[in-house]
């Protein structure tokens, strides 16, 4: 949703929007008397918005640090023009319990720290004065609110972590509007606008008019104008030639909504909207009338060291690296509403959404059933105009049957709408289904058994949609340091239950588990307080796991090895099973500048994957042609050390025993040639080491011309050098602090990440930013990151800053510019 800022005040003095997330005071303790104006807050803690109530370590740390009952105090100064306006202030999110105060009074308390909440403070403001704001943040996990009341493998944190602002408005105005579209016949570009509008107002006369752009290009078309009875209507207008929101490409249109009386504009609101038609049917998922399996992951809103507190362009980041680096094309909110900036971003990149509400397993007594109601309500009324949301979660996750509390959750979403279906996610099978979804957490691959049930083994009702929410994670926890072998096995696992969904027509789709590590508390995890589930490292560096989602999108070409190719890391020098993954039409494999095979995506097990993973089972090539070998002779010496360089002696199996007695009984070939033989052409041990090169190859489907667009070589490493790439350079400072994530990895020459290269790194910084955390980094698994926040202009104006990372004796420099945008 978008709304009329301070910037265009002057314009439309009607409605505007004041951010408040400059210029707080925090304290870690609360006391009631910061509530008063003669206070002295000198020794508070001044702070901006979003704040984490307290900074954590990485990792090995106590979760009770951030538990604590905190204060955050404001001055707000209230203009004299305001008098006589409806003046709002919004929260958009503390964790966890909160209760506000304005000049000593209580106004407004909220009992979830995922949702927004917003008092009127008309009557208590003092217009022309300063006002002192005061909200109490309770972030212990002791709280008779979702989601605690037993353990939780996730930490919480706490904070007022997200926007605070003020809607100043006249005494009329536009209160809410959810707008819903109805596309009719897809194929005739018509479709249908349908506003329900919830309006304060105290006078008569009262008009609503709408009207509608494409919000790349065009001006505003008026659909219609309808005087308004009562504090609700519906408006419904017919909208012709209507570009449809699609994953590739999601047009988004504006929807301007105008309060007038007597000609006179007293409110106005756009929002942002799509045109497009959801569907889970009982085969699985369509959008616009088209079957799409849902590929998607899981998403946790938590950062190194600050927890939730990470403002908007990471919160959008997150989305793009989730479309255009792992290429999925939906995600799974676990386990509790998420920024609207995320969210917006998804509107905006065409990633589809799956949102819950907060909970993990434990259902708690009355109080808490009634808050977890109330949290349906709050999540779906003001997440509701979001294109990219197609599934409404209504159960806590993982949590048993409670058919009394869900009856009453479903109905809760489906009251404020009825345009969703509703999904529950559980870990047991055929268990009570009230939702409109079947949403199922499908650990049954090992790593041995299939990728996923069929759909007649979990559900209880097969005429109704089903969703696999989660898979894998728990089953194979991997860092990005740990052995090759490791991190392959884990890559494979997930290409494993993709290719078995990909194989089952009823299933939606599916959502692995997770995005990326998490911090989490000391009953889960691997005792440092960190899940390593992710197919990412905390800092949205790719483990090989990754690599297997960027393979099913088309857009930028990918090849990655799940081998570094060192003989050394592999037991007995045996290389083992190495997989290309790579989303190219073809791959040559040469060694030592000497072709060996080019391989397709036809080559891969994977039969219901576009891109699976492909195993390389040559290393020779026509190498042994210089042997001058018969034929057969040369078939089975090829296949046999192809064999050995795979399994090694130990695990050769049987059939390469038959060849060997077959090439010494019909060839006389004997152990000592075999040793030769094996040293020449597989074997580096003790000899030169080799250098792999791999090609990827893309074909144009008409003229079949061929070009190459990636290039991996795998040598022993002579340069080592630092990577550090910053995901935007310029930081705008406005409404609140911006923050650039910076990538660091440790490569090689030709850019291959080094994995055991965990040393320390020493941050500076010059100009107005500061980095959030620690000034000294280690890198994990050759991977690491920093977070760049800009530091507060006085004016309106632009500088210059340089981070400085120094690597031993080198040092590298990123430079920024952080320029002021600032409101008030």
């Amino acid at each position: 949703m978008e709304f009329v800022t301070q910037k265009n005040r002057e314009v439309r003095m009607m409605s505007e929007r004041i951010y408040l997330n400059n210029d707080w005071k925090f304290a870690e303790q609360f006391e009631a008397s910061m509530t008063e104006a003669a206070y002295d807050d000198s020794t508070m803690q001044n702070v901006r918005l979003p704040h984490t109530c307290k900074e954590t370590p990485l990792h090995y740390f106590d979760e009770h640090c951030y538990q604590m009952i905190s204060g955050y105090r404001r001055v707000i100064e209230a203009e004299k023009a305001w008098e006589g306006k409806k003046i709002l202030l919004t929260i958009d999110g503390a964790a966890h319990d909160s209760e506000v105060f304005l000049n000593g009074e209580k106004v407004g308390e909220h009992h979830c720290g995922y949702t927004a909440f917003t008092m009127d403070i008309s009557g208590v403001l003092r217009y022309g004065e300063k006002n002192i704001l005061v909200v109490k943040v309770d972030s212990r996990e002791d709280l008779n609110i979702p989601p605690f009341g037993y353990v939780i493998d996730y930490m919480t944190y706490g904070g007022i972590y997200r926007d605070v602002y003020l809607d100043i408005k006249n005494k009329d105005y536009i209160e809410d509007i959810f707008i819903r579209t109805d596309i009719g016949q897809m194929d005739d570009q018509n479709a249908e606008l349908i506003s329900e509008v919830t309006v304060q107002r105290t006078q008569e006369g009262l008009f609503l008019k709408q009207s509608l752009k494409n919000k790349k290009t065009g001006e505003y078309q008026p659909l219609g104008e309808s005087e308004i009875s009562g504090t609700s209507m519906q408006l419904s207008y017919p909208v012709e030639n209507v570009i449809l929101w699609e994953l590739e490409h999601p047009e988004l249109y504006e929807v301007k909504t105008e309060l007038i009386c007597d000609g006179k504009l007293m409110d106005e609101r756009i929002d942002r909207i799509g045109f497009r038609r959801a569907e889970f049917k009982k085969d699985g998922f369509y959008l616009n009338g088209k079957k799409i399996k849902l590929r998607g992951l899981n998403r946790h809103q938590s950062y190194p060291y600050v927890g939730y507190a990470m403002p908007k362009s990471m919160q959008q980041l997150d989305a793009d690296i989730l479309k255009r680096e792992l290429g999925v094309n939906a995600v799974r909110t676990s386990h509790y509403p998420q920024s609207h900036y995320f969210i917006e971003r998804c509107d905006e990149i065409g990633l589809l959404v799956f949102t819950e509400i907060p909970g993990w397993q434990h259902i708690g007594n009355a109080a808490w059933k009634n808050q977890a109601v109330e949290n349906v309500r709050d999540m779906v009324k003001q997440y509701r105009n979001h294109t990219s949301i197609i599934l409404w979660g209504v159960r806590i996750n993982e949590s048993q049957d409670d058919d009394a509390f869900y009856r009453r959750t479903n109905a809760a979403a489906h009251e404020f709408d009825d345009s969703r279906p509703t999904g529950g996610v559980r870990a047991n099978r055929k268990s009570s289904l009230l939702e409109d979804v079947y949403t199922y957490n499908d650990f049954v691959h090992d790593g041995k058994a299939k990728g996923c049930e069929p759909k007649k083994n979990v559900t209880s009702d097969m005429e109704k949609p089903y969703l696999i929410s989660e898979y894998n994670g728990h089953m194979y926890p991997t860092k990005a340091f740990d052995w090759e072998e490791h991190r392959t096995e884990h890559a494979l696992r997930h290409a494993n239950v993709l290719d078995a969904v990909a194989a089952e027509e009823d299933i939606a789709g599916c959502f692995g588990w997770c995005m990326f590590d998490y911090n989490t508390h000391k009953d889960f995890g691997s005792g440092d307080r960190i899940c390593y589930h992710g197919v990412m490292d905390m800092f949205r560096n790719p483990k090989l796991a990754a690599v297997i989602y960027a393979c099913q999108q088309e857009k930028e070409p990918v090849l990655e090895l799940s081998s570094s190719m060192d003989i050394g890391e592999h037991p007995g020098c045996n290389r083992g099973e190495i997989y290309i993954f790579t989303n190219a039409d073809k791959v040559r494999m040469y060694k030592n500048d000497r072709f060996i095979k080019e391989y397709t995506a036809a080559d891969s097990p994977y039969t219901h994957l576009k891109h699976g993973p492909i195993l390389i089972n040559d290393f020779i090539g026509d190498a042994l042609q210089k042997e001058h070998m018969k034929p057969g002779q040369e078939a089975g010496v090829k296949k046999a050390l192809n064999a050995f360089t795979r399994f090694g002696f130990a695990k050769l199996p049987k059939s390469i025993y038959a060849t060997g007695i077959w090439l010494i009984l019909r060839y006389h070939m004997n152990m000592e040639e075999a040793v030769r033989l094996y040293n020449q052409y597989i074997g580096d041990w003790g000899g030169t080491s080799t250098t792999y090169r791999f090609e990827a190859v893309m074909v144009d489907a008409s003229t079949r011309q061929e070009r190459v667009v990636k290039t991996i070589i795998k040598e022993p490493m002579t340069e080592r050098k630092i990577s550090a790439v910053a995901d935007h350079e310029n930081l705008i400072d406005a409404e609140s602090y911006d923050v650039a994530e910076v990538r660091i990895q440790a490569q090689d020459e030709h850019g291959n990440i080094l994995p055991f290269y965990n040393e320390p790194l020493t941050i500076e910084t010059e100009g107005p930013i500061e980095i959030i955390g620690a000034k000294t980094v280690a890198l994990q698994g050759g991977m690491g990151g920093i977070y760049v926040k800009s530091q507060r202009l006085l004016t309106a104006e632009k500088q210059d800053a340089v981070l400085i990372i120094r690597d031993g004796d080198s040092d590298i420099k990123i430079g920024f510019t952080v320029r002021s945008e600032r409101n008030k």
